[in-house]
Parts: C-alpha cells; structure tokens; sequence
C-alpha cells in the first residue's frame, strides 16, 4: 500500500474536474434541478478514477533506460539517448523528468511524448559540458497517464551514470577529417606556399622532363652517364611541444569556457594534425611549477596519452613562474623543437617581466606564444558611444586593444613567433601557424 501511494501522482485534469464539480454543487443551490445531476458526475469521476487505477497499476508497464556515450566532448553538444518500452496494451502520455549531472544547473527538465501499446519509443536530447571532470546523472523519472488522465503513476529508474567530459575530440576529429579530405580551407585552414627548399633528402634518381635542374647530382651523373636528379621528402619527425600556462590567467571564461580549456582542446586537436604529419609531439603544463610533462614522440598511439594528460590537467588560482619554464625546457629539451605556448597578457607590463624567459627561450626554438583577444572589449570598442560614461569605457577598450597589438609588436622584434586570437578561433590560428612555420622551414 504505501508502495501504491508513493507512486500515485495526480494530474491536472483530476484538479480540473474537481473544480467543475465544485461550481456544478454551487449552481445546484439555486438550480435543485440539476443536484442528482452532479452527483452522478461525481459517481462516474469516482468510478473514472478506478479504472485509471486498474489500468495504470496492472501489468509491467513501463521501462526506460539512459543511454550514455562512454565520453563526453568539452564545449560540444553531445547526444544523450532515452529509451522507453510500453508493456499495457494501450497508449499512455509519459512525462519524462531526468536529473542532470549538476554541472549544467538545469532544473527544468521536462518531456512530454504519447506511446502507443506494446511499443518502443525513443528521443534525444543535447547537453553542452564546459568543464572537464566527472558528470554524475541522477535518477530517470517517469510519469505514466491513460487517455484519461486524472491520474499519473510515478515510476523511477534508479540509473545512475556517471560520464567523465574529456577535451573536445569531436572538434578534433573534425579538423583530422578534413585534413584527410583535403579540405582544410573550408575550416579556415589556409594553404601555405612553400619557401625555399626545406626538405630532407631521399633517394637519387633519373632526371624527367620537369626536374629542378638544380637538383642535378652531378657525382651520380658522371658515374652512370646519364642525369641523375635528388629527390627530397618533407621533413619528418620534428619535435613539437604544446605548453599550457595553467595559472590565474587562464581561469578568464568567454562564452562559458575558460581559455585554458580552449588552450587544451586546440592543444589536442592541434596534436592530432602534427603526428598525422609525422612529427613528434610533447606536452608541457605550468603556473607556479611544472606539471605534467610529455616527451615528444611520434607514435600514433600517443594521442590517447595526450588526451588522458590533458583531461587530468587542473588549473591553479597562483601566478605562473617563467623562470621555471625555461629552465625546465632548457634541462629536457635539448632538440631545437617547435614551442607553442598557450598563455595570456592583459598589460604590457606583464609581458616585459617575462621577456627575458622568453628571449632565453627562443634562441634555441621555435617560440610560439599564443594569446587572446578579448572579443567582447572589441565589441565595445568598436559600437557607438554617445555619453561620456560610455566614450569613456570606449576608450578604455581601445587602449586595451591597442596595448595586444603593441605586445605581438614586442615579441616580433625579438624574433618570437605570435598568434593573437579570439578564443573561438584559435584551433585554426593555431594549425594555421605550424602549417606555415613547416612551409618556411623555420624550425
């Protein structure tokens, strides 16, 4: 019994009647006429009750089932699937009410969907993470109603998931796709003219119409009696590091997502591009100390490494140490590597006291420091103000927008490579920079 009451819920339309009843008593005072009347409505509200009861509460019913994908994307839209089996021989409303994992602060979950008898039926719906971890989804509740409707009956699958939100592989597989599809300029991805000869040699072989003829082996020539040409491949298994900055100036959000995750997602898919061109890849996380490190390597395996790295890589509320940094890149790397450096400056000032790490580090790699752009002070910037207050504010962003600018100037005169970016669109920014750094010969 205290099971049937706990499962018994009452629908609005058993409130709606109620009330008809009420008025059809209130009108029966000065109409005696129709007083049997009513109470014959109330005898069949009664006995509608009933068979609602035997209908709902006889039988299996219903059963449901959240069906979760092993992992989540950060900062994508993934699926979640619903499945529900009607076991009564008739068709019943459902109202579907899922407790999200808390992280999305979703309260008013609801779903409403009819199912015919003896069918399965099943819906979708999409849920966007912007942080990395544990999502833990609660209980799956479900309330059953017949054609009637005056009554629902409540039933609760005890379902709890847990899914962990990795960095955005969705995004990388969509940028792996393209490269395979030769498609990468409808990303935004821009083909690099090559500059010069930076290639590794290869194999010698016979001259054609069409060969560089500086590339003549005139050795190889007058041993055989013919031309003989060198043929050069691209240059293959060059060390790239991706190096997080992970302190108090990553934690900024913009649209939901804290540039250090947008740092990670581009890091994991900028990987992805770099092994799929042969080249090693390593990782470097910091703030106030060095935290996880990577050696670069070229295994195709190794982005599974990558990626369970970078899921665990945490975020520190402390200033980041540079001096740490290049020590650290100046014990472990010994390699001239491609660096690129996913940090942030706000104030000139900030980036003149990390200059010299900088410059230290740059004279034996290929330094790329990437950094934002702050898109909603370019939208400020760039609208109309028509009061002082807001002239005022205007001018504020300028001077911030002006003081970015004057930073990639700094790091170029100092022969430091530079990508400023808005955060949506560093992920290319980013392939953008290394594709044209290879097409340069650069490292």
């Amino acid at each position: 019994m205290i099971k049937f009451f706990k499962s018994l819920y009452i629908a609005p339309r058993f409130f709606y009647a109620l009330t008809l009843l009420s008025l059809a008593f209130l009108v029966s005072f000065w109409q005696p006429a129709i007083y049997g009347f009513v109470w014959l409505a109330v005898l069949a509200f009664a006995l509608f009750l009933l068979i609602e009861i035997s209908m709902l509460w006889s039988g299996k019913g219903l059963q449901a089932k959240r069906v979760l994908p092993e992992k989540f994307s950060n900062s994508d839209p993934n699926e979640v699937l619903i499945q529900l089996d009607n076991k009564y021989a008739f068709a019943i409303g459902v109202v579907i009410i899922d407790e999200l994992p808390v992280q999305f602060q979703k309260r008013d979950f609801f779903k409403f969907i009819t199912i015919k008898g003896k069918q399965r039926q099943t819906f979708q719906y999409m849920v966007r993470p912007v942080e990395r971890g544990e999502y833990r989804f609660g209980k799956l509740n479900c309330y059953t109603a017949s054609i009637i409707g005056l009554l629902r009956k409540r039933y609760i699958f005890d379902n709890e998931q847990e899914v962990k939100v990795y960095p955005s592989f969705i995004q990388m597989k969509k940028y792996d796709f393209l490269a395979i599809d030769n498609r990468l300029s409808m990303a935004g991805l821009k083909k690099i003219r090559r500059i010069g000869q930076t290639m590794e040699f290869e194999q010698i072989k016979d001259y054609v119409i069409g060969d560089d003829v500086r590339n003549v082996n005139w050795k190889a020539t007058a041993k055989r009696g013919a031309l003989m040409v060198n043929q050069y491949q691209d240059e293959k298994m060059q060390p790239v590091y991706n190096i997080i900055d992970t302190s108090r100036v990553m934690k900024m959000p913009f649209k939901e997502l804290k540039l250090v995750d947008y740092a990670i997602n581009s890091a994991l898919a900028f990987s992805n591009i770099a092994l799929k061109k042969n080249d090693k890849v390593g990782l470097i996380d910091f703030s106030h100390k060095i935290g996880n490190y990577l050696p670069a390597l070229a295994k195709k395996t190794y982005l599974n490494t990558i990626l369970d790295t970078l899921y665990n890589t945490k975020t520190q509320f402390l200033d980041s140490d540079f001096g740490a940094l290049q020590a650290f890149v100046k014990q472990r790397i010994t390699h001239r590597s491609l660096l690129m450096l996913y940090t942030n400056f706000e104030h000139v000032s900030s980036l003149h006291r990390q200059l010299p790490y900088l410059q230290a580090i740059a004279k034996k790699h290929v330094l790329v420091v990437v950094f934002f752009e702050n898109t909603e002070l370019r939208v400020l910037s760039e609208g109309e103000a028509t009061t002082i207050p807001e002239i005022y504010d205007q001018t504020i962003a300028q001077q911030f927008q002006f003081d970015k600018k004057l930073m990639v100037r700094e790091l170029q005169k100092r022969g430091i490579q530079t990508v400023l970016t808005a955060p949506e669109d560093l992920t290319v920014n980013t392939i953008n920079k290394y594709l044209e750094i290879k097409a340069r010969g650069l490292l």
